[in-house]
């Protein structure tokens, strides 16, 4: 029998990595303390064949794959000091191409003031770019933090890159100035750096946006233990997602969903820290005793499907991604 998931694979390997760091494997980042601070370390692999759309640049793949692995150390509270990488390359691409993913990766490392401290290059059947980011925190978050009666919070606005994918994959015709709103979020995600570092210092919980803001949300309920509920008419999507779901005949709810590689971060603040809270977000909902995670749509409240992305499950693509054929 076969492995179908990407959490089966993460469960058998968990059975025989009995040797963990000061924080056991599971959230955004591993982490071992240092001295007086947390040395946190993350590797996120991008693979040409699924996380590159057609339309993305080298340059733009480059950029994206250093954004992917800081994204995670922000979401630990941490402030990155380091990024290393191994690249996978076919025998047949292009020197060109190859170019530009060197100087994307080389413009994300000005664009968050991080220094490269290694690499390695080996040939592949397809372009691999394996990432490492490191990061440093005096005060750890982590996905288990979250409490009961805590206000729920996120980062910027969601849905914009799968509302982006579904107008490139589907030929859908929007205006440019749309358009263009959609592809900045799918093509040019930023990790929220600054945000996490400033979260440190209050959060209790927190999570980046990669796989789908439903699947963060039932992460955080579950390791957290907590109940969580997200009111729809609070979460923040933007016009040009509405244009989307329009257009589509979906709900704008579950674009925003679904929605993943966002690269926001949603986490868990008591409620009489907002108001002294240093970064711009949006609180869309609470935590509570208990467990679950929900959505209430105009005082009608029902259990939040999962929904976003797991690699290797065709079943969870199926049925949430359908739309994108």
């Amino acid at each position: 029998m076969g492995i179908s998931v990407e959490r089966d694979i993460i469960k058998l390997f968990m059975r025989h990595l009995k040797k963990q760091g000061d924080l056991p494997l599971g959230d955004d980042a591993g982490a071992i303390k240092v001295g007086g601070e947390w040395l946190v370390a993350t590797n996120d692999m991008l693979v040409r064949r699924t996380d590159v759309p057609d339309i993305m640049t080298p340059e733009q793949v480059g950029f994206k794959a250093v954004t992917m692995n800081v994204s995670d150390v922000a979401a630990m509270g941490a402030k990155p000091i380091g990024f290393l990488f191994s690249l996978g390359v076919p025998e047949d691409m292009e020197s060109g191409y190859l170019e530009g993913v060197a100087e994307g990766i080389g413009r994300a490392l000005e664009f968050y003031d991080v220094p490269v401290l290694s690499a390695d290059t080996n040939e592949a059947d397809d372009l691999i770019i394996d990432g490492i980011a490191l990061g440093r925190t005096r005060r750890l978050l982590t996905r288990s933090g979250a409490r009961p009666g805590e206000l729920v919070c996120v980062t910027g606005d969601i849905g914009r890159a799968l509302a982006g994918l579904l107008v490139w994959k589907n030929g859908l015709e929007v205006p440019a100035k749309v358009r263009g709103a959609l592809y900045e979020k799918l093509l040019e995600p930023r990790a929220r750096v600054e945000e996490g570092s400033k979260l440190s210092e209050v959060a209790s919980a927190a999570i980046d946006i990669s796989d789908g803001l439903s699947k963060e949300l039932h992460l955080l309920s579950e390791m957290s233990g907590v109940g969580i509920e997200v009111e729809a008419e609070r979460l923040p999507i933007r016009e040009e997602v509405l244009e989307v779901a329009e257009i589509t005949g979906m709900k704008p709810v579950d674009i925003a969903l679904a929605s993943g590689e966002e690269f926001e971060i949603v986490f868990t603040i008591p409620e009489d820290t907002l108001e002294t809270l240093e970064i711009e977000c949006t609180p869309i909902g609470r935590t509570f005793k208990g467990g679950g995670t929900y959505v209430t749509t105009k005082g009608k409240r029902q259990r939040m499907p999962l929904m976003g992305w797991e690699h290797l499950n065709r079943g969870v693509k199926e049925k949430n991604w359908a739309f994108l054929r």
